[in-house]
């Protein structure tokens, strides 16, 4: 099949990481794939070292019209079968197919992570919604019910020989470690994460990933006076390193409409503390695969941590519970599976 993937995004994000997973595993498992995305020194890389096309366009404003015509323009000479579009900017620009242009019919759609205004999405004919809620919002906003669809973000499982060093980051070894991942913006309440681990006086936290916060988490840090138990480590692409570095992955958002961290962590072997955010309530089973706490409550997120670090028989349990998830829903392979099933089901329903 031959799939165009298109793409506006920012620098760094979770989008834009399943966004690149996803490109490089329809590629590896032998669909044609180009990509349309803005120049990106972090995305394209990896993209073009596998082998894949990239078009690199502005994806500007509403006076931007350059964009809509040159993916015109690609999209005549590549012959897509499905043109998948990410995010509302990306949405926005995606010409429709057209008689006069010539070329098989393709199929837009558009894959949603989020709940998003859908005057953006005009030239959308077939939704997909990463959990169950956002299927629902998609709904009641008035796409037809057969027209969306839900298939969940996967999680890779690399295996690194080495895990990276804590000493490298001045972090003992037998230390409890906790891990949080994502950008620093105030949705992932990474303060509300240093804040708990100030009231763990023996733990050690590890925050991945870099944004707008980082200037107010720092003076945080140090007005609570952790600086040397809480270490902020910068945007990385060595997630399952980190994991197998550390002890725990706590997940501390305020508002994720899906969230990877808790598969990745699941995929991983990780112990899982969470808060009840919209994707994760969704997904995770309180004290089966995950510990689940209120969203910004410093007590009951200390409580978790600390009941996970003193019954390792609990961990264990989290940890096999958890992996047995990710391998039974959450697998790339799965994941592929569901959505080429689902091209090929919607392409048969429209007769091409």
């Amino acid at each position: 099949m031959r799939i165009l993937q298109v793409m506006a995004g920012g620098k760094r994000g979770g989008a834009e990481t399943a966004f690149v997973d996803m490109c490089l595993a329809l590629h590896e498992a032998g669909e044609t794939i180009e990509v349309v995305t803005r120049a990106n020194d972090v995305r394209v890389p990896p993209l073009q070292k596998a082998g894949i096309t990239v078009h690199t366009l502005p994806f500007g404003g509403k006076i931007d019209v350059f964009t809509t015509w040159r993916m015109a323009k690609i999209i005549k000479a590549f012959k897509p079968d499905i043109v998948q579009t990410w995010m509302s900017r990306g949405s926005s620009k995606v010409p429709p197919w057209r008689e006069s242009m010539n070329i098989p019919r393709y199929l837009v759609v558009a894959r949603l992570g989020g709940y998003y205004k859908l005057k953006y999405f005009k030239p959308v004919e077939y939704f997909i919604g990463i959990t169950p809620d956002i299927c629902r919002y998609l709904i009641e906003e008035g796409v037809l019910e057969d027209r969306v669809k839900q298939i969940s973000n996967f999680a890779e499982t690399e295996e690194v020989d080495v895990p990276i060093k804590r000493a490298d980051y001045d972090t003992p070894a037998d230390v409890p470690l906790l891990l949080g991942l994502g950008r620093l913006h105030p949705s992932k309440a990474f303060d509300t994460l240093i804040k708990v681990t100030a009231a763990i006086p023996q733990a050690y936290l590890w925050i991945a990933g870099e944004g707008p916060q980082r200037a107010e988490l720092e003076a945080l840090i140090k007005r609570l006076k952790v600086g040397e138990r809480v270490k902020l480590l910068g945007w990385r692409s060595d997630r399952a390193a980190l994991f197998q570095a550390v002890d725990i992955c706590v997940f501390s958002s305020r508002f994720e409409p899906f969230g990877t961290v808790f598969v990745q962590s699941w995929a991983q072997k990780t112990p899982l503390v969470t808060t009840a955010s919209d994707g994760p309530r969704q997904f995770v089973h309180d004290g089966e695969d995950g510990l689940v706490v209120p969203i910004d409550d410093i007590d009951a997120m200390r409580e978790a941590i600390e009941k996970i670090m003193n019954n390792k028989r609990l961990a264990q349990r989290l940890v096999e519970n958890g992996y047995a998830r990710y391998s039974s829903e959450f697998t790339k392979e799965i994941c592929l599976r569901n959505y080429l099933k689902h091209y090929h089901t919607i392409r048969s329903r429209e007769e091409l």
